[in-house]
């Protein structure tokens, strides 16, 4: 027994003491640079850069492999004082905000049966598609906004959620969140929202919603050439083939599925008139 813990300790002693040597010339020594930076951006660790958390960025922006505007939900006075600090450009960036594919909320879309199941969009979706006809239509039970760890979320009384683009720094929570894929990361300056993800046409789809898009392809016309094309049923607007975006194209729209949005998508509750209104 004395002999066999002899043996242990001069083992683990042996191990330390290689461990010791290897860390005091191996080791990697890191820039302070980095704690300094990581303190000067918001802390939010929401992941919107690409990075796991604000220390990832902080590591590449003191790496000139990513610059100090990388970071959308930090402001401006925070982004320059980075720059200053490192002596280099703040860069360009533009912000994201995520987006909801859908307006056909609480008397809008065709509602075929009561659901009266686990109150959970994904539990809603699997079960029946919460008595909704529309089977790509948000289901209005709050699963983004309980997912939302920065508050940027609520329900309006159409059971549709509004992003507080102001809050919103494009972490992806809501987009993981819905069971029916609406909500979708995009520039703050794209301005026209296609809200309607039912591949439909015609009468078919203003049965089952009043706000569908039925694949008229008004706006497809009455854009820049190239700016949208029609696939699967609805409008892709695709702003690296054509432009610019311009609130023209939303104004024959007979649905009201396609709109020029500026801030919050849904900031009235009326219903959205065919003649393309602006939300502000």
């Amino acid at each position: 027994m004395v002999l066999a813990a002899a043996i242990m300790g001069g083992m683990g002693l042996l191990f330390g003491t290689v461990l010791a040597v290897a860390y005091r010339f191996l080791k990697v020594a890191e820039d302070p640079r980095v704690e300094a930076v990581e303190t000067m951006l918001p802390g939010s660790n929401c992941g919107a850069c690409g990075e796991a958390g604000c220390r990832g960025l902080a590591e590449k922006i003191v790496a000139k492999s990513a610059a100090p505007r990388k970071c959308t939900v930090s402001n401006a006075d925070g982004i320059e004082r980075i720059a200053e600090y490192l002596g280099v450009d703040a860069g360009k960036e533009e912000k994201r905000v995520a987006r909801l594919h859908c307006a056909g909320g609480l008397g809008r879309a065709r509602q075929i049966a009561a659901y009266e199941g686990y109150e959970n969009c994904r539990g809603a979706h699997l079960v029946g598609g919460g008595g909704l006809e529309c089977s790509w239509g948000c289901l209005g039970l709050d699963d983004c906004e309980k997912s939302c760890t920065f508050d940027a979320i609520t329900m309006n009384a159409l059971k549709l959620p509004v992003v507080d683009v102001d809050k919103c720094t494009a972490c992806g929570d809501c987009v993981v969140a819905c069971p029916r894929d609406l909500f979708v990361l995009e520039p703050l300056s794209h301005h026209l929202i296609v809200q309607c993800n039912a591949p439909l046409a015609a009468e078919q789809a203003r049965q089952v919603c009043k706000v569908a898009c039925d694949a008229c392809a008004r706006c497809e016309q009455d854009a820049a050439p190239g700016l949208i094309r029609m696939v699967n049923n609805l409008p892709l607007v695709d702003y690296s083939k054509g432009g610019p975006a311009r609130p023209e194209a939303t104004h024959r729209c007979p649905t009201g599925a396609i709109q020029w949005v500026v801030g919050r998508q849904f900031q009235t509750l009326e219903e959205p008139a065919a003649a393309g209104r602006q939300h502000g």
